[in-house]
């Protein structure tokens, strides 16, 4: 797989947490590439998940949905 169609993917994960009511809550850098922690406090078991972003372009892609979150966008 190319790593523009890995980074679609990856992209496509991030909109599909955000849009489910997911927030970004943490990110954690490794050597592999960034571990995202979404939680979803809007239900009562506040789910967690965590997704693995790998490429770089993946990873300026939640920069800006992180600011985006902090400006309340």
């Amino acid at each position: 797989m190319s790593e523009y169609q890995q980074y679609l993917q990856e992209r496509d994960k991030i909109d599909f947490f955000i849009q489910k009511g997911f927030t970004i809550k943490s990110v954690t850098e490794t050597l592999n590439g960034s571990f995202v922690d979404f939680v979803n406090e809007q239900t009562e078991e506040k789910e967690r998940v965590t997704l693995h972003v790998a490429t770089a372009e993946g990873r300026k892609y939640f920069s800006v949905m992180i600011l985006k979150q902090q400006k309340g966008a």
